[in-house]
């Protein structure tokens, strides 16, 4: 132990002290006044972008209850994708490694073994020319690519780890769409929002995604959009960790004292029951998107210049927050507004949404079963960097966190 009992107390008397200066008492009411006051809809510049999609309103149903509601999908399909993580070699190569599947449920053998790899190398050497084409093995259940990357000074092993990522994700759902006959949900967002955001946080990044590959990825998602919504099929991203900031960085922008760090902390003050009962989830109406990386695929954006073969409208992002009081955690569910938009779909959605969260007090079965077959292992991680070395003849460079916390991952 680092810490003797007179150093915890030392810190519980910082907390102590804070706490007689912090009062967020009101909170619960600047939530309420900003959910009915602000969004319907959000406007920045006279666009909206946050709007309601049917009433504005907060609902709750009782845990158990929802549990038990028969299956709103007669099957249900997961997607999701694992990476090795970025790794920087001493000869200059930095590459990531990703690896998608699919689950169903009911369970799907031939679908559960086929997966999609993907090795996206960043080199500084011109002269290279990394690209593979798909190649299959495992008599045909596996699918491997080498994508090199577009050459970028900074942010190499960002840029690798996002279309790595993104492109086993988009391309695996791809191949396999024909199987999904009900719903499919994927393990994050409906659409690639790191690599979208690279228009936002550096000019560097910005110039990188109107290449060709970056576009190609993001073209993917919009083919998998049409793809379903062509089949009514419904098509979900369950966010596990959402993160997005625009409803409060636009509140204060309008000069709302808003306190909370990013939307999903405004939604949990606003969901979480104030009597703590633990017997209901709680969860918004859907609302329209448009702002931060979503204006990309809104019905005013460009799409990154992907043609859309649908009305524009359709692919816009469209989301609702449900939160489980049992974990104190809120998740974002998205889909496109060419679902959603049907009131009898968009509540077919919710309630499978809602009865996975109560059964598995968290993401979707399927999803979760898709994460267990994409994960890479930490022992297959430290596996797979040690077979890079051998074949690159180069080890990869290791920081001082690589000794620290060898083994402890």
């Amino acid at each position: 132990m680092t810490l003797d009992p007179v150093h915890v107390d030392g810190i519980a008397d910082l907390a102590g002290y804070l706490a007689t200066r912090v009062d967020d008492t009101d909170h619960d009411d600047l939530a309420q006044v900003a959910f009915e006051e602000w969004l319907d809809p959000l406007r920045v510049d006279g666009r909206p972008v946050v709007e309601p999609l049917g009433d504005r309103r907060l609902r709750s149903v009782p845990v158990d209850d929802v549990a038990l509601v028969d299956d709103p999908y007669p099957t249900v399909h997961g997607l999701d994708s694992g990476t090795i993580n970025p790794t920087t070699f001493k000869n200059g190569l930095v590459l990531d490694v990703a690896h998608a599947a699919m689950a169903a449920d009911p369970s799907d053998l031939d679908l559960h073994r086929a997966r999609s790899l993907v090795t996206t190398v960043h080199a500084n050497d011109p002269t290279l020319a990394l690209d593979s084409e798909w190649v299959k093995r495992d008599e045909g259940y596996l699918r491997r690519k080498v994508l090199h990357a577009p050459r970028v000074n900074r942010y190499a092993e960002g840029v690798v780890h996002a279309l790595a990522l993104y492109l086993a994700e988009s391309s695996h759902a791809l191949e396999h769409a024909h199987a999904v006959d009900d719903c499919l949900v994927l393990d994050g967002p409906l659409y690639p929002k790191e690599l979208l955001n690279w228009q936002d946080r550096d000019a560097e990044l910005g110039a990188l995604t109107t290449e060709a590959k970056p576009r190609a990825i993001v073209e993917n998602y919009v083919r998998l959009v049409e793809r379903l919504l062509d089949r009514d099929v419904a098509l979900a991203g369950f966010v596990k960790n959402p993160s997005p900031k625009l409803i409060t960085r636009t509140l204060r922008q309008k000069g709302v004292d808003a306190p909370w760090v990013d939307d999903t902390a405004f939604f949990t003050r606003l969901l979480e029951p104030t009597d703590g009962d633990d017997h209901r989830l709680t969860f918004t109406n859907w609302f329209y998107s448009r702002g931060g990386s979503d204006r990309t695929l809104a019905a005013d954006g460009d799409a990154l210049g992907v043609d859309r073969e649908r009305d524009p409208a359709d692919y816009e992002v469209t989301f609702f927050v449900v939160y489980d009081p049992r974990e104190d955690l809120c998740y974002r569910v998205e889909a496109p507004a060419g679902l959603t938009r049907d009131e009898a779909s968009r509540d077919r959605l919710t309630r499978q949404i809602l009865r996975d969260v109560a059964v598995s007090r968290g993401p979707p079965p399927v999803v979760e079963r898709a994460d267990a077959l994409a994960r890479i292992g930490v022992d297959e991680k430290t596996a797979l960097r040690r077979k890079f070395e051998e074949r690159l003849d180069s080890d990869f460079v290791r920081t001082y966190d690589d000794v620290r916390w060898e083994g402890e991952f």
